[in-house]
């Protein structure tokens, strides 16, 4: 996206610096929830003010599948470190919930989700076989979730400072037209 040099290096500079505001929307099976003992044992996982939970682990790839990354313990991956929040519950079903990125690895928030139990709806790489249940929340809640044709998530939020001017940048993105149908069925359900 930089025109010159100058705001290539410096946008590179901030990526490297994590200084890059990112926040995304994903709309996950389950409801990520700091009281479950359950996710309170899961590696790598600990609890911030505000409902926050952070997930920080190696990320590299998989060791028998090069296209998919994994969590690694052993120090031989990249670090990351995802922040998440539910924003919306749909029963114990599924979630809406804002992820904000500290590092910005391959496939970082799929994979992250996917470590705590509570993978992507839609994603058919990291997202399991889990199924969001028509009794809980209704037909055509789990209609559209089980027909959802990619990961279930949104980039919403893209912020920096211009490697130039130096003016504060953010751009926001509503979400597309698919993500946001399958939102309105899932609040439509849990009503």
């Amino acid at each position: 996206v930089a025109k010159s040099d100058a705001a290539h290096h410096g946008l590179a500079a901030q990526f490297e610096a994590h200084s890059v505001e990112r926040q995304y929307d994903a709309l996950c099976h389950g409801v990520p929830d700091a009281a479950d003992p359950r996710l309170r044992g899961v590696r790598g996982v600990s609890f911030e003010p505000g409902g926050v939970i952070k997930v920080q682990s190696g990320l590299a790839r998989h060791r028998t599948d090069r296209q998919r990354q994994a969590v690694v313990w052993d120090g031989s991956g990249r670090h990351a470190v995802t922040r998440l929040k539910v924003a919306e519950r749909y029963a114990d079903q599924a979630a809406r919930v804002s992820c904000w990125l500290e590092t910005g690895r391959t496939h970082q928030i799929r994979v992250h989700m996917a470590h705590i139990g509570h993978g992507l709806i839609g994603d058919p790489v990291y997202g399991g076989r889990r199924r969001v249940n028509a009794r809980a929340l209704g037909q055509a809640a789990a209609e559209a979730a089980s027909g959802f044709a990619r990961q279930a998530l949104h980039a919403g939020v893209l912020g920096f400072e211009h490697p130039v001017g130096g003016d504060t940048l953010r751009f926001q993105a509503p979400p597309p037209a698919d993500f946001a149908e399958l939102h309105r069925r899932l609040c439509e359900s849990a009503e």
